[in-house]
Parts: structure tokens; C-alpha cells; sequence
């Protein structure tokens, strides 16, 4: 029997951990009762029937039900963001170029030398104060500016000693369309010398030049940088952040600019051209082409709505107008002759439900027809100015991804709740998932399935142990026992009541495969640092829910046999098989597939419209606070 250690946790169970505060009652209580809620199960459920905000959802919709390991006390912080230290260009002086040929020394030392007249001054140009301006730049494009303008060989880009060059211009321009592309104009805003006569400092105007020169160069390779791994780095911004930053090679890239016939057309090639990018731009395009022309206000539907299937309600002239402004062409197509027919009627009729689960379905939520707070906000809540924003910072995380996402691949979106199966460059399949609380976020990063292990053992990780465990353990040190839970010390199998669990001790808990396993059936792994995977769960009851952010960090799917077949190329009863056997047992893929495990709340669909999601864990409000802290920092100071 293998047994899956990878996804076991140790427990150092402190002798100073204390019972205060912790409940006493649960003696009628078993260790799921306790992993779904515990004693006062009843209770809450009473609560929560109660509508709840996307808020207290998030904080509060635990019920203590689920099994992943990560450590409520240890979780990762989110930090104040800081950019990239920038440091002086520094280009070597070189002999300047007015300077009067030296005589050649002819004969011994101790022989005159004839005289020869000096050579005619050559006159200054920008290029002969290289050494002395003062630009910025972060290490990498110092260097890459450095290497350039240190060979004398090289001539100048941008500028002449009359001016600003047309190639100068019309990059000025290129740079100030870098909104188009999800990305700041600020960033990279420079302004053109203008001629100056300094009796003072005859030389001030090639100065000015000469740092112009350098300046515009060292914004275009930020640019460039920019548009392949992004503004900023997710490292810095929380810990959930998981990437290697992607290396760009910048060498080349002012040698071509000086080659290229449209420095404009080179600026925008080397933005990404995935499909998901590119529905992102035209998107934006599309939103801001709105405002410019001034386009009717969003319809609002009153708050606290809900209307049911054989209601009448008012609020359903609102709802069909809501629905008629932000569904997508195919729902409008579809559903035509119900926005013609309709008048307005105050009666939910069966037409008008058909309409109303057809945008549930593309939004990905629950098509049950009923008006509800999550449908209303479907249809009325984010305004073009808020979808500009999400798209800002959906553009930037596409950068943190490869170029390719490739053709065959695994993408979870964490605000979207949903997880799709992309085969042959084609969404296969999408199921609902369960993704971490607000309090247990699942991390973003990318990895490779390789795993999939049937009738799976869960490892007990050390918060539930410690936090929810503990202390109806030291109540009661055969509870594990009677469960039928593994309990191992030091590499050898104990009995529960054999561990003193007020002292201090390196202990492993495990359950073992079955109906109750925390786990389910199986689970879907990609070994990273987070112990974070995909599986089953006993608690079906989440995926009715829309609000999903509910677990301690992995992923629930709601169709587990589904996405094992489609990750092992085999058919769904192949996998139920696997499972009948009730033997615990880890089979390899047989290829590696990439697994994303993402937040956007800007995505496109399978027909390449955009959805919209809510920030569930806040992360667009602090990717936003970064663009902000970057853009200080680039922007020169006075």
C-alpha cells in the first residue's frame, strides 16, 4: 500500500499550548463533526440561513470543514509594496572630440620634435557629455544603456546636435500609447529638450541632449522589460505570489530600434499576443470607445431583489434591461424574440426565466432561474470604470505567465470559482471548484500535474491538529483510536491514548481511505511548496453555493472522476474502477500537463468574452497600490 508522505504534515504539539478558551462539550461529537463544524453545527446552520455579504462569506463560511494543509496562525502576509531599485547611468568619458591632434615624437628622446600645426577643432555634439549627465534606471537597464552608448561606434538614436531627431518623436508618441496595452503612459512620459541659448553654459543644450538621449533609451528598455514580465513583481506584493520572474534579454533591443523603419510597430509587437491578451485589449478598447461617447448609465435594479420563477415583481423591467446591456452576443442572439416580446411586464414568466438562467450559465453561476444578490451584481455590478481596472490588472498578470499557456493545460481561476480543462487549444471541460477563504487564500502560481492518487490518505495537517484537535485530545487521548485515524511517533505506528498530548512530540495523523475520508475519492497532484492540489470532498453541498471561497487552500472540484479522466486521457468509468478497489494507490499521468492556479477578475470565456468577478481576496486593490508605488518612483523628480 503507498503511502502518500508528500502530503503529510508534522505536528509539534507545544507543551505550552493551554485550554483556555477552547470548547469542553464535544463528547458526543465525532472528528468529522468537528472538521464540518462541531457541536453547534445546527446552530450556525440557522445563522447562516440568514443572507450573508460576500465579506462574511469569505470570513465566516469555514465551518471548520475542510481538510488542506495550511496553518491559520503561519499564513502569508501581504507587504508594502517596493520597486525595483534604480541606480546613475554611467558612461566612461571618452577624449573629447575637439581636442587637438598630440605631435608624434620622432627620433631619441633627447631629439626635438619638428612642429606640427594642430589640427582644426572638431565641433562639440551631444555625445560628448555622455560622462557627465544624471539618468535613472534599475540595474539591468543601466547596464544594457551602458554597453551601448560606452562604443563609440554606436551612433546616437534619438537625437542630432540640432535637436530631437524624427525617430526621437515618434517614439515619444509610441510611448504615450502604452494604456492601449494595460499599461501606465506615466511610466514612461518624457519630455523633449527645448532650445536653450545659456550664455552662462554654452554647452547646455547638447547637455540637455546627451541626457534626453540616455533617458529616452532607458524608458523604452523599461518599456520593452514591462510588456514581457510586467510592471511589478507579485513576489513583493504577498506572499500567496509564487513566480520566478521572468528574465528578458534587452542587448538587442536599441540596436533594432535604430534599424527599424516604425519604432512604433516594434513597441507593439512585443506586447503579448495570446488569445486571452488580446480579447483583454479589445476589450479595453471597447470600454473606453463607451465612455468617449458618452453611453447610457448602467441599469440599476434595487437592492435586496429577489424574484423567483411565477413572481411578479417591478424590479423585472430593470432586470431584462440590466441583462440586455452586458450579456454577450450569443445570449442576445438566443434569446431575441424575449427582449422583443417583452414589455413591461411585471409577471416572471417561463421566458423570461429561460433568459435569466442562460446569463446565470455564462456567468458561471448557478442557473436556477432565481434573481438573486449574486445575479443582480452579475448584471449591474461593475461599472466601465471598474472593468477598466480589472482589465489593468489582468493584463499585467497575464505577463507573469508564460507567453504560451500551451495546448493542453489545467486553469483554475480563483474569483471565477471555476476550474477548465483546455485540450488542443479548446476549453474541454469546466466544473465548479471550492477555493480557499479569505483567511486561507489559495496561492497563484503555476506548476505541472503529474500525479493522481485513488482512494487517497489525509495527512492531518499540523493547524488542525493543534488549532480543532487538541483539545478534545487531551480530553479524550482514544478519540483518533475509535475514529480508526493512523497515528505515528517517531516512524512507528502508536495508539492514540499511548501520546501524551500536553507534551511536547513530533506526531503524524493520517485517516485512512473510505466513505468519510476527508479527501473523497481522489486527489489531482502537482507537488509545489504549498501543498496545494485538486480532490474530492464529501461536502457536496458547497457547490451550490456562489460565493465558494470556503476551504483551507486547495481545490474541491465538483466533478473529481470527470477531471481524472481528463488528466489521465482515459474515460470516466476507467476512473470509477480505479476507485472500487478500494486500494490506496498513486498512478503517474501519462504526460506532465501545466496547471495554473490563478486570480483574475477579468477573464475571457470559451467564446472569447470577457466575465467579470469579484475580488475575493482584495489582491486587484493591491496590485493597483503597486502601479501606483512604481509609477513614483519612475516619474523624475523635480
Amino acid at each position: 500500500m503507498t503511502i502518500n508522505r508528500s502530503a503529510m504534515f508534522t505536528a509539534f504539539l507545544a507543551v505550552t499550548t493551554v485550554l483556555g478558551g477552547m470548547p469542553s462539550q464535544a463528547d458526543a461529537t465525532t472528528l468529522l463533526d468537528l472538521l464540518r463544524g462541531g457541536p453547534g453545527r445546527q446552530a450556525r446552520q440557522q445563522q447562516q440561513s440568514a443572507p450573508m455579504s460576500l465579506e462574511q462569506q469569505a470570513r465566516g463560511g469555514l465551518e471548520m470543514g475542510d481538510p488542506e494543509p495550511l496553518p491559520k496562525v503561519k499564513g502569508p502576509q501581504y507587504y508594502t509594496y517596493k520597486p525595483e531599485a534604480t541606480r546613475l547611468i554611467a558612461i566612461k568619458a571618452s577624449a573629447p572630440s575637439n581636442a587637438p591632434s598630440t605631435p608624434a615624437a620622432v627620433g631619441s628622446a633627447d631629439v626635438a620634435a619638428p612642429f606640427v600645426a594642430p589640427t582644426t577643432t572638431a565641433p562639440l555634439e551631444p555625445r560628448s557629455f555622455a560622462a557627465e549627465v544624471k539618468v535613472r534606471a534599475t540595474d539591468d537597464v543601466a547596464k544594457v544603456v551602458e554597453a551601448y552608448y560606452s562604443d563609440p561606434q554606436k551612433p546616437l538614436i534619438w537625437v542630432t546636435p540640432n535637436g530631437v531627431s524624427e525617430r526621437g518623436r515618434q517614439m515619444l508618441d509610441a510611448l504615450t500609447e502604452a494604456d492601449q496595452f494595460g499599461l501606465s503612459p506615466e511610466d514612461y512620459a518624457l519630455t523633449a529638450p527645448a532650445a536653450v541659448n545659456d550664455p552662462a553654459d554654452p554647452n547646455r543644450a547638447l547637455r540637455d541632449l546627451m541626457s534626453f538621449e540616455l533617458a529616452l533609451s532607458a524608458k523604452v528598455l523599461t518599456y520593452v522589460q514591462d510588456t514581457t514580465r510586467g510592471r511589478i513583481d507579485p513576489n513583493r506584493i504577498s506572499g500567496y505570489y509564487d513566480f520566478k520572474r521572468k528574465s528578458v534579454n534587452l542587448a538587442p533591443v536599441l540596436d533594432m530600434l535604430r534599424r527599424s523603419p516604425d519604432v512604433a510597430a516594434y513597441l507593439r509587437s512585443r506586447n503579448p499576443q495570446s488569445p486571452q491578451f488580446v480579447a483583454m485589449r479589445d476589450e479595453l478598447a471597447r470600454l473606453r470607445a463607451e465612455d468617449s461617447q458618452a453611453s447610457a448609465q448602467p441599469i440599476t435594479v434595487a437592492a435586496g431583489t429577489v424574484v423567483k420563477p411565477g413572481e411578479a415583481n417591478p424590479e423585472l423591467v430593470n432586470v431584462v434591461g440590466a441583462i440586455k446591456q452586458v450579456a454577450s452576443e450569443a445570449v442576445l442572439k438566443d434569446h431575441a424574440e424575449t427582449f422583443t416580446a417583452f414589455g413591461q411586464s411585471t409577471q416572471y414568466g417561463p421566458e423570461l426565466v429561460e433568459l435569466v438562467k442562460a446569463f446565470q450559465k455564462e456567468r458561471g453561476l448557478k442557473p436556477d432561474g432565481v434573481v438573486g444578490p449574486a445575479t443582480i451584481r452579475a448584471m449591474t455590478g461593475h461599472s466601465n470604470a471598474e472593468k477598466i481596472e480589472k482589465l489593468k490588472v489582468a493584463m499585467e498578470a497575464v505577463r507573469w505567465l508564460p507567453a504560451d499557456l500551451g495546448q493542453r493545460y489545467v486553469f483554475i481561476n480563483q474569483p471565477a470559482f471555476n476550474v477548465y480543462y483546455i485540450n488542443e487549444g479548446r476549453e474541454q471541460l469546466s466544473m465548479r471548484v471550492v477555493v480557499g477563504s479569505k483567511a486561507n487564500q489559495t496561492y497563484f502560481f503555476q506548476d505541472q500535474i503529474q500525479t493522481v492518487e485513488f482512494n487517497p490518505y489525509w495527512g492531518v495537517p499540523k493547524s488542525i491538529i493543534v488549532n480543532e484537535m487538541l483539545p478534545k485530545l487531551r480530553q479524550d487521548p482514544s478519540y483518533l483510536d475509535r475514529l480508526g485515524y493512523e497515528v505515528s511517533y517517531g516512524g512507528r505506528k502508536v495508539a492514540s491514548s499511548q501520546v501524551d498530548w500536553y507534551s511536547t512530540h513530533a506526531v503524524d495523523v493520517r485517516q485512512p481511505p473510505g466513505g468519510d475520508n476527508a479527501l473523497g475519492e481522489l486527489k489531482i497532484l502537482f507537488p509545489n511548496d504549498h501543498a496545494i492540489y485538486m480532490h474530492d470532498t464529501p461536502s457536496k453541498s458547497y457547490f451550490k453555493r456562489d460565493m465558494r471561497a470556503l476551504s483551507h487552500g486547495c481545490v474541491r472540484l465538483a466533478e473529481p472522476r470527470v477531471m481524472a479522466a481528463a488528466v489521465m486521457g482515459t474515460t470516466v468509468e476507467e476512473i470509477g474502477r480505479q476507485i472500487a478497489t478500494g486500494q490506496n494507490r498513486a498512478v503517474q499521468v501519462p504526460q506532465k500537463i501545466p496547471v495554473y492556479v490563478s486570480y483574475f477578475t477579468a477573464w475571457p470565456d470559451k467564446n472569447g468574452v470577457v466575465q467579470y468577478f469579484d475580488d475575493v481576496y482584495g489582491r486587484d486593490t493591491a496590485t493597483q497600490k503597486a502601479f501606483k508605488v512604481t509609477t513614483d518612483a519612475r516619474t523624475p523628480r523635480a
